[in-house]
């Protein structure tokens, strides 16, 4: 199928995760990338493993957010080498990378340099907390901007202690808003023949996808985060909203009336807290307690016997093998094999966007390093 990003052009600097997760979006969407990596290493990510997994020399997780690339392996020190980059870059319709600031001003490819070569090129850069203030030299790392955004006072019970997301939140959702704002300035060139340079940071993502939280922080009286003492599962909303116990495993309950709630469970106390609806936050410790003692009672098929007809949000709670076997991720269509030349494979996931009704599919893994420098030394400069 043509993508919608056929034929664009996209040079990638960047390393681990937020920069590449972004161009592994555009390479879904149709782009060529090309990762510029160091030669003899390349990027960090080759080796950064996942519980210790490796496929053909580099880790799982640098086969999972660099499938669909190719990579050429130059080094920026190198006048020689820094001059077939450049006569890359003159091509290209977009570059990124995720250095510290001041690393590329050194090299000769900042923004403005890079935009003298070539006027029209989208230009990317991810930092950890943006290139001013006290933190602008700190390691821009997941955990890290985690720990310093609020973040981590969300998630657990009230008792706990701060608790991080069990995945790379912040670099997910840095690489998903650098793809974005990347989108959007191919979109603005198309008007006005001049490319843009895009801007993103870890923090300011993670900031971001707080906003719901950070809003109410700030039109609260600047109140701290209060997370539930049982069955915290949003440190905002009041009960039932929560995952609770059930005889054989677990069940989640989202927003609803508390009243049919217990019509449907036989917890008719729960009427008294839809008086007041202020009580569902203030004694929502009081509402799980109850909740959870009687959920226990019966198996979480059983109750979703009876919420489910009843169109009571809730729902089982899932491990990995249970959803793989379950024909409602089956019906998806989300796996993939990618496969290197030389034989070796990845499962993994495709992209989740459609087009048209049509998944995004590609069976190429992340690249060898250097394996296009041939191909593109070969290459016409004005191609």
């Amino acid at each position: 199928m043509n993508r919608p990003l056929d034929g664009i052009l996209v040079l990638e600097f960047a390393q681990y995760l937020a920069g590449p997760y972004a161009g592994l979006r555009l390479a879904d969407l149709g782009a060529r990338v090309i990762k510029i990596e160091r030669p003899g290493t390349g990027d960090a990510c080759r080796q950064l493993a996942t519980k210790n997994l490796f496929v053909d020399g580099d880790s799982l997780v640098f086969h999972t957010i660099n499938r669909n690339k190719e990579s050429f392996a130059a080094n920026l020190k190198d006048p020689k080498d820094l001059e077939l980059v450049k006569r890359l870059i003159a091509k290209a319709d977009v570059m990124t990378h995720n250095f510290r600031p001041g690393v590329m001003e050194k090299i000769g490819l900042d923004y403005e340099s890079v935009s003298a070569l070539n006027p029209r090129i989208v230009y990317g850069e991810v930092t950890g907390y943006g290139k001013e203030g006290p933190w602008r030299a700190k390691p821009g790392q997941d955990l890290l901007v985690q720990a310093l955004s609020g973040l981590t006072w969300l998630t657990g019970n009230a008792d706990d202690p701060p608790v991080p997301f069990g995945l790379a939140a912040a670099d997910m959702i840095c690489g998903t808003h650098l793809a974005q704002g990347i989108l959007a300035a191919l979109a603005a060139r198309e008007r006005t023949g001049r490319g843009s340079l895009v801007e993103v940071s870890l923090l300011e993502s993670v900031l971001d996808l707080q906003f719901e939280v950070l809003t109410t922080h700030f039109n609260d009286g600047g109140q701290l985060p209060r997370r539930a003492r049982y069955r915290n599962a949003h440190a905002y909303l009041g009960a039932p909203y929560g995952i609770y116990e059930t005889k054989d495993g677990y069940i989640a309950i989202a927003m609803g009336s508390l009243t049919r709630l217990g019509e449907l469970i036989g917890l008719p106390s729960l009427a008294e807290f839809d008086k007041d609806p202020a009580d569902r936050f203030d004694k929502r410790n009081e509402i799980k307690l109850a909740l959870a003692a009687q959920f226990k009672t019966r198996t979480t098929a059983e109750w979703l016997a009876v919420l489910e007809p009843a169109d009571y949000w809730c729902a089982d709670v899932f491990d990995y093998p249970r959803l793989l076997a379950h024909e409602g991720y089956r019906v998806l269509g989300m796996e993939q094999e990618v496969r290197r030349p030389n034989g070796a494979t990845v499962r993994t996931l495709r992209c989740p966007i459609r087009i048209d009704g049509q998944r995004l599919y590609s069976d190429v893994a992340a690249p060898v390093l250097g394996n296009a420098n041939q191909t593109l030394n070969e290459e016409p400069s004005d191609a």
